[in-house]
């Protein structure tokens, strides 16, 4: 063994008996084995479509309901934008300038977000299965998917009203130090119970609501800091820059928001598939498969079970072991051991071991 090998295996043995550094590699290990790189790429994509219908919408509306009261209108888009920090005035300006056109504004925004947000809630609820490694043969069917994500789309109302009217009175914390505080806090509550609205909406009726409470609760809190990070940003260090580089910029910083938003998202979601499956400590160097490495292997299989007849089988030669009894036994197995045989039911997202 070279030192490289041998110094990487000393580091895995240190995070593995370590309950903080073997939790947020066994997180960083699920990301990286349900390939949500790529699932956070299709919802960036679907979100990307949605936000321009969703921002044409709300232009149009207010441009009818508030016709005579022009101050009042641009409270209340500043207000909305406010969720795009970084490029959120630049925004604004690109999607004033259609406004006079209310008929045109009201079907073209209606049927691109009802478009949109369709592609958005069946990329999450794709997302979600894939995290949890539900059974092709237990996934919902289509009508099932077409009515969760019109729900998703009365989620996604609900939370623009009640973001846009937050960050309007988040305005007033500017200049007192107590409501601004009182308005992060608000702002915590409500983002936590959007993704608590969200989370269960897309995640498959196999998954306890118990399950979804940390991920809801990390995601609410970590956006909540991000948007605060971003409005401290834009009023302090990027004042008049977003009109700098143009529609080059505005579609790159949106494209970054989202991106990273959906990135946050996901993460919440495999913190709480690690946490109901115990799927820590992983292995950074394999051999050996710990338990959990184990157990996450058996997970990723069962996603191809397309049958409820179909009972998918995932056998291991040898127990798990971690490192530091791997480097021990002098970087031997343990092949005499036994086989394990890991299966899913048809009707479960449990595995079950058979020794």
């Amino acid at each position: 063994m070279n030192v490289v090998e041998g110094t990487i295996r000393r580091i895995d043995g240190f995070q593995q008996r370590h309950l903080v550094p073997s939790f947020v590699f066994g997180v960083i290990k699920k990301f990286g084995d349900d390939n949500a790189g790529n699932l956070t790429v299709q919802i960036t994509y679907t979100m990307f479509v949605t936000v321009f219908p969703l921002l044409l919408l709300l232009v149009t509306i207010l441009g009818i309901v508030l016709a005579g009261n022009p101050s009042d209108r641009a409270r209340v888009l500043h207000s909305a934008l406010g969720q795009f920090p970084i490029i959120g005035q630049q925004l604004g300006h690109n999607i004033h300038a259609i406004k006079r056109s209310s008929a045109f504004g009201l079907v073209f925004g209606i049927v691109g977000l009802v478009y949109g947000s369709t592609g958005l809630a069946q990329a999450g609820l794709y997302s979600m299965e894939q995290i949890w490694n539900i059974p092709a043969a237990v996934r919902p069917n289509y009508f099932t998917r077409m009515i969760r994500a019109g729900i998703f789309l009365v989620v996604l109302a609900v939370g623009l009203v009640v973001t846009t009217a937050l960050a309007g009175f988040g305005t007033f914390g500017k200049h007192n130090f107590w409501l601004g505080a009182l308005g992060e806090l608000l702002a915590v509550i409500v983002n936590v119970a959007l993704y608590f609205a969200a989370f269960r909406t897309l995640t498959p009726r196999q998954v306890a609501t118990r399950s979804l409470i940390p991920g809801v609760i990390i995601g609410g809190v970590v956006w909540t800091i991000l948007q605060a990070a971003g409005g401290y940003v834009v009023g302090h260090d990027l004042k008049g820059a977003s009109a700098l580089y143009g529609l080059f910029g505005l579609v790159l910083g949106l494209v970054a928001w989202i991106y990273l938003g959906a990135e946050i998202t996901l993460y919440a979601a495999e913190i709480n598939t690690v946490l109901h499956h115990r799927l820590w400590p992983r292995g950074l160097v394999q051999p050996p498969l710990t338990d959990a490495d184990q157990r996450s292997l058996a997970f990723q299989v069962t996603e191809n079970q397309r049958r409820p007849e179909q009972e998918v089988i995932t056998r291991f030669r040898g127990r798990p072991m971690i490192q530091d009894e791997y480097r021990e036994r002098g970087y031997e197995g343990d092949d005499a051991a036994p086989g394990i045989e890991r299966r899913v039911p048809a009707n479960s997202d449990e595995q079950q071991t058979d020794s």
